[in-house]
């Protein structure tokens, strides 16, 4: 139950920033009125907003110091878009990237955190030698730079998508075998959705949005909170800067006939939805997907009870098919009388 009202809540946080973002862009009363200082959050994001159409690398160093002023970026997990952001921009422009950190510095021991995820995110060749000789003016994330250099902590381009358990997986997880997981993924954190969007608003590249389109998927997960949480905001947040964005939406509309059969129809309802400004929807229908995992439990669950029913009435024919598989003779008894019959789960699980 915790995990659902934890994946709930990260849906929650993801669909109402991003609900509230174009009020955070629109103009605010304290703006910048100089090509140098930045007097307010709202300014920062408003100049990021239009960054892509006319970068400022220059400005990114002062950007980056109000934003610590302000406190902006004492939470990694709710900065992860500022992080994507001066990654991107130090990505877009290499030979500037040694210059634009060292004028960043010095940040409090807090804020530190964001230079050192820019570099190791940045897809620079020789970021690992850039962060190398910049860890001396960040004494305080001397283990999380050494981390990224040793690859204990991987680049943002290596982090794979998590994958979905098989059935046999499923099965363990019922007596309380968890199946081996990454410590860093998409699904268990959440704020590297937001970094690829503060990527793409550095330079307008097409990866961030691709990555972003291989969550859609998720969007119709049955079994992970965490991922439907994750694909869910994928699937919104595409959907509502699509309808902000002319350049997004042209984007995804140009990659769409070349993506997996399980991202096309979920971009064509993101397209859709764009096109016709009709994003709320979607945020509700994603809402209530979370809503039915939760009163109904994991699909995989539902299918087990399924199969148990049946393996109840047809427990000699399992073990038959599994005496006829050989997979006796791997150990996996055939429990007579049992509500489930190991054999033939695994043998389902085998055929999954």
């Amino acid at each position: 139950m915790r995990m659902f009202r934890s994946a709930i809540a990260v849906a929650n946080t993801v669909v109402l920033g991003l609900a509230v973002l174009p009020m955070l862009l629109a103009p605010a009363a304290a703006r910048s009125t100089g090509t140098v200082e930045f007097y307010s959050r709202a300014a920062v994001i408003e100049w990021i907003d239009s960054y892509r159409d006319k970068p400022e690398p220059a400005r990114v160093p002062t950007a980056v110091r109000a934003l610590s002023e302000m406190g902006a970026l004492r939470d990694p997990e709710a900065a992860g878009f500022y992080a994507g952001f001066v990654s991107g921009v130090l990505g877009a422009n290499p030979r500037q990237a040694k210059r634009l950190i060292e004028t960043m510095l010095p940040l409090p021991a807090a804020d530190q955190w964001l230079v050192v995820r820019a570099v190791a995110y940045s897809g620079l060749p020789a970021w690992k030698s850039l962060l190398a000789r910049i860890a001396s003016k960040l004494p305080a994330r001397r283990v999380m730079i050494d981390e990224y250099l040793t690859g204990k902590l991987p680049p943002l381009d290596a982090i794979e998508l998590d994958k979905s358990p098989t059935f046999l997986e499923n099965v363990g997880a019922q007596f309380g075998i968890k199946p081996k997981t990454p410590d860093v993924s998409y699904g268990r954190n959440p704020e590297l959705l937001d970094t690829l969007w503060g990527q793409y608003f550095a330079a307008g590249r097409y990866r961030p949005i691709w990555r972003i389109m291989t969550m859609l998927p998720w969007s119709k997960d049955r079994d992970s909170a965490e991922r439907l949480a994750i694909g869910s905001a994928a699937k919104y947040t595409l959907a509502n800067n699509a309808a902000r964005y002319p350049d997004v939406l042209a984007m995804i509309k140009e990659m769409a006939p070349y993506q997996d059969d399980a991202v096309r129809p979920v971009l064509a309802d993101v397209i859709h939805a764009a096109e016709t400004v009709q994003t709320g929807g979607i945020r509700k229908q994603q809402l209530a997907a979370l809503e039915k995992l939760k009163a109904r439990g994991p699909g995989y669950q539902r299918d087990m009870k399924l199969w148990g029913y049946v393996g109840q009435g047809a427990i000699a024919a399992g073990c038959v098919a599994a005496a006829a598989l050989s997979l006796t003779a791997l150990g996996l008894p055939c429990v007579i009388g049992g509500a489930v019959t190991s054999s033939a789960i695994s043998y389902w699980a085998a055929t999954q």
